[in-house]
């Protein structure tokens, strides 16, 4: 499977081509704004060739970044004529760890407080995506590996309570985690998920 990855959730625009779960070419640009111009051009340069399918990471995240990587997704698959499959930032951040590991993804949301979203071992998410307080982290029924740009923030105030927690390696999303998240949903090992920005608070254009 050739598939397109774009993702502008967090601070970091990502295009990557993935060929048949292998890193095929990948540009990328730092940075948490000017998604809506920066990603076109990374998009374009990793495009060579057909495409089988295009994913794109839907939120939480970047107000801005999601409205412009979901619009060039849905213009190169509406245009391709192929599959456009949504990823969330959180299962983005838990496909990095392995398989068997409960997971929550922590990501900032750039007002102070954390966006949560909680999986199982299985991968299953443990309902829908919430904003939290820093001080108000639930308390985890077992031991959970963190992720995302929020984690280690996250894992200090929660080891202070000696809480059974760990530090997962991803901080950003990753193109090869995007890709075999969608290929599970492609499979469907995973419900379907709509192509549309996962706002869990109101909008601000950040």
């Amino acid at each position: 499977m050739r598939l397109l990855v774009l993702d502008a959730a967090l601070s970091r625009c990502l295009a990557a081509l993935v060929v048949d779960g292998a890193l095929h070419a990948e540009q990328s640009r730092e940075g948490a704004h000017g998604q809506a111009a920066a990603l076109p051009p990374l998009a374009e340069a990793v495009l060579v060739g057909a495409l089988d399918a295009v994913a794109v990471v839907v939120g939480p995240g970047s107000f801005t970044g999601l409205r412009s990587a979901i619009a060039l997704a849905e213009g190169i698959a509406t245009a391709r004529v192929i599959p456009l499959v949504a990823v969330t930032t959180g299962e983005a951040l838990a496909a990095s760890l392995p398989p068997g590991t409960a997971a929550w993804a922590v990501t900032e949301n750039r007002r102070g407080e954390l966006f949560l979203e909680r999986f199982d071992a299985d991968g299953a998410a443990l309902g829908p995506a919430a904003v939290v307080a820093e001080p108000a982290l639930p308390q985890p029924e077992g031991l959970v590996y963190l992720v995302g740009d929020g984690a280690t923030r996250a894992a200090a105030r929660m080891a202070a309570r000696g809480w059974p927690i760990a530090l997962g390696g991803a901080r950003q999303v990753e193109a090869l985690a995007v890709e075999a998240v969608a290929r599970r949903r492609l499979a469907g090992e995973l419900p379907a998920l709509a192509v549309a920005p996962v706002y869990v608070e109101a909008p601000a254009t950040t």
